[in-house]
């Protein structure tokens, strides 16, 4: 079956035109037509259905909003728009207007600031506001809350600029102007002096806290969103507002406040529980062991008969150093040491230092989930200091809760663990159910709190609560839910659970293709994808439902759901329906292209989705979830390509050295001629043939662009790569040796032309490629590890975690410690066969590299420059994994290309590769 279209009409209203102008027919793709190119983001569509926004972003450049009319087909474009949200009737949309890429690059960051666009979607009217820091819409979408940045002239430590003697104020505890625009009128409400705001989630009422250090006013406005009412609820001369929350049912208005005159990071918090019916302060508990900060958030549940609220054991004053006042302090030993620079790394130490630096603010921010139950006006804690994170959901009687504080310290060479438990919300009684369970694995708790549904050393269990009993579900089954394609060391993990049924009778379970449905009660379970899946090697997933924040998707029995399919022969995608307790499946769309399921309204069935090929942008679509045959195109971004032959992309499949099908993807160039040969890139990480259908990232990074690449006569192979535990290297060399001389077969490699390019694990398995083979005649590496045995004791600069876990358990395979096998840390290593290697090599490097230190990359430059070959070594400055500079990431792009370009085509060698670079100081321009 094939995805049917409907044409769609001109568009009527278009504010702005496209970035990218039709190029002239075969017209060679450039740098500067990927730099202008646009990519969709996230899109966004209104409850009703009626209204889709996206942002559409080139990769250099200012991104535009896209506002589409589902039904009437008409656009508007915000031009400079990003971060677009939409209100639930489809009515407005508004988008940040952020300063143009010019004004970033010329202005003074203080001279930068950032704007709102609101768009009436009937008229097409756009309204502006300047120095907009955040906006909201109401739960309703008839109110648009607008908080604006700070005043002029107020400095950075909070003081007026006029006022040297002024007490200096912590910037978070400063408010700025406010504005809560009623959309159908535009009438408006307008506060000064705000620093938090809530809407509830009926739309019913509105609160602002205003916070007026200088002039000792504390206050919380309420407007009424139903009558358009404004009514002052609270105000103090002293005490500082922190957070606010309102329940649902128009009752309740929870807020913290604190001592104005404390410093905001020594500050202890109350909480304060207003009636807002009859506008009295409820006194709540209060608790010797427990107390509030700045951090602590406040929530209500659904129901309105909880407020979820964090907590810490105390408040943590600032530690100061020590400070040389006098000339007795210039000889104080406590003085003197007070002022030094040490951090002392002891062996027991849960986390390593550079760890514990990393994690320190978020420790400092951290709280301890509490529950108040406002009928019985008791709080119960529910989490500590040794259980510390609660999943929030909205089950009354449990929730979950993990701890990996006895795992802490093994983190650093087994990877990650957790406990996981059980935590009562009226008793905060928690109960033991898994220890040391993968952290990647987290059970999931049934809607009525009744049972709990977990994976296992390739089993599934659910845990009715209530019974205190474990049911292996999976038991009878002879297919496996353990990942089939798993390849790392330990147990294989599994292919994760869909959502519960609404009532807790039940819970989907995915094995490699198929979907089980499981029976909370008998705890039987059937194939409800009705074994389609592994008949046909389908991937089979439940997509299409409605998220809400916090509340995974529930479904109910008989309820139609949208499945989707990934075929692992066609690499192409489908979407079939099933209906819940009833086996079987209805095929709805065969694309022959990759479809994603992107966003579904909250109160229709309409569901956004795109569609792509290698030959084919992924322009949005909607349709009914149960009629994506009939979807309606949205957007048309695949003009982009008009005038440039993009070339095609095909499956090749052949056996590895160990007999193993393998497969890959063949893009082939531009103007493709039978029987010609042609130079190759060949790019990979791990699995590559799910690229077949997917359209080329249009952005200059790290990577080669394919389509830039196939436009300049290269043919690029993407091939898959499959690991024996203990030996990647040679794995790798298997996988990528096999699959070029496939292509040398086909007569499509020029086998004097391969080259061969990859980054991080894809950069390792170049490098140690080139030691074993010279099939490659050059090869470009990114950031790789050269020696596993140096490797192995580093430190992941950018999470602060060793790297030993890695090599153990992790990413390179090789399951024992260096001090267990030595050999097979030397065995593959790159470095240590730096005398084989006759293939040319560009290495590449960021010297603030976060994951992979940077001196990995120049020991294999050292190693290779030591023994004679042809080496050269691009450090790119102040610069992590990825580039994130964008001259820097232009720069490598067009070096790669000149590499290449030089050893596979015969071009003249550049300057800086046949003869180096000097060093040379620059001087900044003024």
């Amino acid at each position: 079956m094939t995805l049917k279209l409907h044409k769609l009409i001109p568009l009527t209203l278009l504010a702005a035109s496209m970035s990218i102008t039709a190029a002239e027919k075969n017209t060679t793709l450039s740098l500067n037509d990927i730099m202008h190119f646009e990519t969709l983001k996230q899109p966004v569509i209104s409850d009703n259905g009626k209204t889709l926004v996206v942002e559409a972003m080139p990769d250099r450049g200012d991104s535009r909003a896209l506002v589409n009319l589902v039904e009437s087909k008409k656009q508007f474009v915000i031009a400079g728009g990003s971060d677009v949200k939409v209100n639930s009737q489809g009515s407005f949309a508004i988008a940040t207007l952020a300063p143009s890429l010019l004004s970033q690059e010329t202005l003074k960051k203080s001279e930068l600031h950032s704007g709102l666009a609101l768009l009436n979607t009937a008229t097409g009217e756009q309204q502006t506001f300047e120095k907009v820091k955040q906006a909201e819409f109401s739960q309703d979408g008839l109110f648009l809350a607008i908080w604006f940045e700070g005043k002029d002239g107020k400095d950075s430590d909070g003081k007026d600029s006029d006022d040297k003697d002024a007490k200096k104020i912590n910037e978070k505890d400063i408010g700025s102007g406010f504005k809560l625009v009623k959309l159908s009128d535009k009438s408006t409400h307008d506060f000064e002096n705000v620093t938090q705001f809530a809407f509830d989630r009926v739309a019913k009422n509105f609160v602002v806290a205003i916070n007026d250090i200088k002039s000792k006013h504390h206050a919380i406005k309420k407007v009424n969103l139903v009558n358009n009412t404004l009514t002052q609820l609270y105000k103090s001369s002293d005490a500082q507002i922190g957070e606010l929350s309102l329940s649902d049912d128009a009752k309740w208005l929870a807020f913290t406040q604190g001592s104005a005159a404390e410093d905001r990071d020594e500050r202890e918090y109350q909480l304060s529980l207003l009636n807002l019916e009859t506008n009295e302060l409820k006194e709540t508990p209060k608790d010797d062991d427990w107390t509030l900060n700045q951090y602590s958030k406040v929530f209500f549940s659904e129901d309105s008969l909880r407020l979820f609220l964090g907590r810490v054991p105390q408040v943590d004053k600032v530690v100061t150093l020590a400070k040389i006042e006098s000339e007795a302090d210039l000889f104080d030993e406590t003085v003197v040491t007070g002022l030094r620079n040490l951090k002392v790394w002891h062996g027991d130490d849960p986390k390593i230092k550079p760890h514990e630096i990393k994690q320190y603010s978020k420790e400092q921010k951290r709280t301890y989930l509490s529950v108040l139950h406002i009928n019985a006006n008791r709080i119960v804690q529910l989490a500590d200091e040794s259980i510390p994170d609660v999943q929030y959901g909205e089950q009354q009687r449990y929730l979950l809760a993990t701890s990996d504080v006895p795992y802490q310290k093994m983190i650093t060479w087994a990877g990650f663990y957790q406990d996981v438990y059980l935590v009562d919300l009226n008793t905060g009684r928690k109960q033991q159910l898994l220890t040391q369970h993968p952290s990647n694995e987290m059970p999931t708790l049934s809607p009525n709190a009744r049972f709990v549904a977990y994976y296992q050393q390739g089993q599934l269990f659910i845990y009715d609560i209530a019974g205190v009993r474990r049911h292996t579900i999976s038991k009878d089954i002879s297919v496996s839910f353990a990942n089939e394609d798993h390849d790392y060391p330990g147990n294989a993990p599994s292919y994760g659970f869909g959502p519960w049924l609404a009532d807790g009778s039940g819970i989907i379970a995915y094995d490699k293709y198929d979907m089980w449905q499981f029976n909370s009660s008998s705890f039987d379970g059937f194939m409800l994808s009705n074994g389609e899946g592994r008949k046909t090697k389908t991937q089979l997933r439940i997509e299409g439902l409605y998220e809400e924040q916090n509340a995974p998707a529930e479904i109910t029995q008989d309820q139609t759901l949208l499945i989707h399919g990934y075929n692992e022969a066609t690499k192409a995608d489908s979407l079939y329906s099933a209906t819940v307790g009833v086996p079987g499946l209805t095929e709805l769309v065969d694309s022959g292209a990759k479809l994603k399921v992107l966003a579904r309204s909250k109160n229709t069935d309409t569901i956004v989705f795109s569609k792509e090929r290698y030959d084919l942008y992924p322009d949005l679509y909607t349709a009914s979830v149960t009629s994506p045959n009939n979807a309606v195109k949205q957007t048309q971004l695949d003009k982009q390509r008009d005038g440039f032959d993009w070339g095609s992309a095909e499956l090749v499949q052949w056996s590895d050295a160990d007999g193993r099908q393998t497969d890959g993807v063949l893009i082939k160039p531009t103007d493709y001629q039978e029987g010609q040969q042609y130079p190759v890139m060949v790019y990979f990480y791990r699995f590559m043939s799910d690229r077949l259908h997917s359209f080329p990232h249009m952005a200059i990074n790290h990577r080669p662009n394919f389509a830039w690449y196939a436009d300049n006569g290269y043919a690029i192979f993407l091939p898959d790569i499959r690991f024996e535990v203990g030996y990647p290297g040679a794995s790798a060399v298997k996988g990528l040796t096999s699959g070029v001389q496939k292509l040398i077969d086909m007569g499509i490699a020029d086998p004097n032309a391969v080259g061969i390019q990859g980054h991080s694990w894809g950069g390792y398995q170049t490098a140690f490629a080139v030691t074993q083979t010279n099939i490659f005649k050059a090869a470009v590496t990114g950031a790789p590890v050269s020696n596993m045995t140096s490797a192995y004791s580093g430190i992941r600069h950018g999470s602060g975690l060793a790297r030993q876990f890695q090599y153990e358990t992790g990413q390179s395979r090789i399951a024992e410690s260096l001090f267990q096998s030595p050999q097979k840390y030397i065995e593959n290593s790159p470095v240590f066969y730096a005398e084989r290697i006759q293939t040319p090599m560009m290495i590449m490097f960021g010297d603030k590299d976060d994951a992979v230190p940077w001196e990995q990359g120049v020991e294999l430059y050292l190693a290779m420059r030591r023994t004679g070959k042809d080496v050269v070594f691009l450090q790119y400055e102040d610069e992590p994994h990825h580039l994130k500079k964008y001259p820097n990431k232009l720069d490598y792009t067009i070096r790669m290309k000149q590499y290449f370009d030089h050893y596979l085509k015969g071009a003249p060698a550049p300057q800086w590769l046949e003869k180096g670079e000097a060093y040379q100081e620059y001087k900044s321009a003024k």
